[in-house]
């Protein structure tokens, strides 16, 4: 299964945000629910104010129960 080149490059930012200190946990409100999520944002600034750029929220509970590695198909 092949990545689409949209995630890799989102995958790219957020590495170059870790790499110079401009990443962040944030609390946010879950838009539908209201419900708290806490996101990994990168974070700029847009000379008068701060700006953050969503990624994705944490997982709630077990993450391993949430996902499947890709499958081996050789």
């Amino acid at each position: 299964m092949a990545i689409p080149d949209t995630y890799r490059t989102n995958f790219d930012t957020l590495l170059r945000a870790a790499a110079d200190g401009n990443l962040a946990l944030l609390e946010c409100a879950d838009a539908a629910s209201g419900e708290p999520r806490y996101v990994l944002c990168a974070v700029g600034f847009d000379g008068s104010a701060y700006c953050t750029t969503p990624f994705g929220h944490l997982a709630d509970g077990d993450p391993f129960a949430l996902y499947r590695p890709p499958e081996d198909t050789a």
